[in-house]
């Protein structure tokens, strides 16, 4: 960081422009207090008197303008702070000029009446100009009294004036008894701000002089404990950044609460920051999504949800919810998930008509019972079984329920003639190294296919990473693991998985299906599958540093990290989509087209049976040869170990058969 950019500036065109304005109102007010004295006539020293003590006193005025930093006050958030400022300013140079006046004139024929006079004239003349500019530009004038108290905490708050503005103004208006922060000084990323106060406090530099600020304060004797951040947008590598300056500063990084919290939360308890977590960090900007055509979509229909208690799920059940819709069914196998969903749908929307299935989707019969009663016009597919390690174990039962589950549905949904039928698919399906990802891929392939078979129904797969958070997922292994004091265990040093926000990946799933209902027909968009950006890929290594940083600790010293090996069925690094598969941008943004292999129905149906009889036989010699002649792409190793009649028997790789129906 070199001097340039730390140093702020003495004075920018803004602030020059004010104190022009101060200084001129000045000595504007000083002519006419004594024209006004002498009533316009009688003044024996004539113009050439007015115009020095005017020039005096615009003088004095200037420098103790800018000794008490009058000019930098941005008018459109002029505060009681600011008003305090002028009285003080108008206060010291009335008292300084009177003196120096003496030093020239001996006061002589100057009248005693002038400085009583013109000290609340001038007062009015810099605050009527603020408060009217601040009446124009947001039409609020009044402003709180700030008082501060030693138990307060120390911050520094970092945001462009327009968001930083509303948090300090409600900070001041909840008072030190319910906002326990000290705003030492503010950070605008804009470097042109620096210098600038913000209802009374000053904006101290740009995001590259966070470390020389922070020092200046702790010299000081004001040394922040947090820089908290007060934009919303702020996420991703911009919080990565920030995160690894606080470490190095020895500070915390926190989020200003949102304004809606502090405005409706109990007036009796205090209002906290909330600290900075992974969603912060690997977040992105907002994509644009069709909101309203998502409405169209959900709002009168009725629906149903497989999988409802999941990650997935569970926030498909939310934001379905929240359109509107006439009816929602949520089913799930567990009956805790289910009761949890269920209970949040009717605390959140009471007035929405809503059933609970506890139900599996390996189960034909009771999935065409749960069509019939429910007569859903869409379905969201999300049960599966997604842990890799567990289906690699149990490759059986992930066909049963990824593979027989996934057909049951389907097949519901032409039984009653569903409009639209959307299934939750993952990265892993991608040239699978595992079994849990070619169960995925093979339940793709029927979805693509029915699509393809039929104009009734819509199939919808939209295919996206590892979702931030979800049960079963890095990240709560090593949050669990960080609060039993470590290590934290990686399998590779180098591997990464793309990561989204549960809520992101959902809004993006919805959108995907907004299209396909838009373009399928029009467009070719049959049997292809719709891929979402995912952004770049996170380093599992590095994801750990960041959640022990994140709780105040430092990688590798307070915490360590050990790399365990990658277990069977892992992958390096996963892909979104096939080398040979061609990604066609979509109108909306973060969502891909991509057209993999399609199998014609009437040949896969035959395959799927065998692979599902096997399954229910428990044969895996056989699955595994059936599943390697639908994906031949998998990448696997060998077969899983099976278990027939208490022997253990380990097949070798088989190889690819040609023909599905062989």
């Amino acid at each position: 960081m070199t001097k340039a950019q730390t140093q702020q500036p003495l004075m920018t065109g803004r602030m020059a422009i004010t104190l022009a304005h101060d200084v001129i109102m000045a000595m504007i007010v000083m002519q006419g207090v004594i024209w006004l004295r002498y009533s316009f006539t009688n003044f024996e020293h004539g113009p050439l008197y007015l115009w020095q003590a005017s020039l005096l006193y615009g003088a004095v005025s200037m420098s103790i303008f800018l000794a008490v930093g009058l000019p930098r006050g941005i008018w459109r958030y002029t505060s009681f702070n600011e008003l305090i400022q002028i009285l003080k300013a108008v206060t010291f140079a009335t008292i300084l000029f009177v003196p120096i006046l003496f030093l020239f004139t001996r006061l002589e024929d100057f009248p005693r009446l002038v400085p009583i006079l013109q000290w609340p004239l001038l007062v009015g003349a810099l605050c009527l100009p603020r408060i009217a500019y601040r009446l124009l530009t947001s039409g609020d004038v009044a402003a709180a009294f700030q008082s501060y108290s030693e138990n307060q905490i120390p911050i520094l708050l970092l945001g462009p004036s327009d968001k930083v503005e509303p948090f300090i103004r409600e900070a001041q208006r909840l008072g030190t008894d319910r906002f326990p922060y000290r705003i030492v000084g503010l950070i605008d990323p804009d470097p042109q701000q620096t210098g600038h106060n913000v209802r009374g406090k000053r904006i101290l530099g740009d995001l590259t002089a966070i470390p020389d600020v922070v020092r200046k304060l702790i010299d000081a004797g004001r040394a922040p404990q947090k820089l908290v951040m007060a934009d919303p947008d702020m996420k991703g590598d911009t919080v990565g950044q920030l995160l690894e300056t606080c470490e190095d500063l020895g500070i915390g990084l926190a989020r200003a609460p949102k304004l809606t919290d502090i405005q409706v939360s109990d007036g009796n308890k205090p209002v906290n920051i909330r600290p900075v977590d992974l969603r912060d960090l690997l977040g992105r900007p907002q994509k644009a999504l069709d909101r309203e055509a998502m409405r169209r979509m959900i709002a009168g229909k009725r629906v149903l949800i497989t999988g409802a208690g999941g990650t997935i799920g569970s926030e498909l059940t939310r934001q379905v919810a929240a359109l509107q819709p006439s009816h929602i069914a949520v089913l799930d196998n567990s009956e805790f998930n289910l009761y949890q969903i269920d209970l949040e749908l009717k605390e959140s929307f009471p007035d929405l008509p809503r059933r609970q299935i506890l139900a599996d989707v390996r189960d034909p019969k009771q999935i065409a019972n749960v069509f019939a009663n429910e007569r859903p016009e869409i379905v969201f597919h999300a049960a599966a079984l997604k842990h890799v390690p567990i289906v690699e174990d149990n490759p059986a039962e992930g066909m049963l329920t990824n593979v027989g589950g996934t057909r049951h549905v389907i097949d519901a949904c032409l039984a009653h003639k569903i409009n639209t039928m959307v299934m939750i698919s993952t990265d892993k399906a991608v040239n699978p190294s595992n079994m849990m990802g070619a169960s995925k891929r093979i339940a793709e392939l029927y979805c693509q296919a029915q699509d393809v078979a039929q104009n009734h129904t819509q199939f919808v797969t939209v295919r996206f990473g590892n979702v931030l958070g979800s049960t079963g997922s890095v990240v709560p292994l090593f949050q669990k693991q960080l609060a039993r004091g470590g290590p934290l265990t990686v399998t590779h040093k180098e591997m990464t998985r793309y990561f989204m926000t549960t809520a992101e990946a959902v809004e993006l799933v919805l959108q995907s299906a907004t299209l396909h209902l838009h373009d399928a027909r029009d467009h070719g968009t049959d049997g292809r599958i719709f891929v979402l950006d995912m952004g770049k890929p996170v380093k599992i290594s590095a994801l750990a540093e960041r959640i022990i940083q994140l709780a105040g600790l430092r990688p590798y010293e307070d915490i360590d990290i050990i790399f365990t090996g990658m277990r069977a069925g892992e992958k390096l690094h996963e892909s979104l989509f096939h080398e040979l598969e061609k990604l066609v941008p979509t109108e909306s943004d973060g969502i891909f087209l991509a057209a993999p292999r399609i199998i014609d129905v009437d040949q896969l149906i035959p395959a799927l049976e065998r692979l599902l009889d096997a399954a229910e036989e428990r044969d895996l010699t056989k699955l595994f040869r059936v599943m390697r002649t639908l994906v031949p792409e998998y990448e696997g190793d060998s077969a899983p170990a099976q278990t027939v009649e208490g022997s253990t028997t380990s097949p070798e790789k088989a190889a690819p058969v040609q023909s599905l129906r062989d």
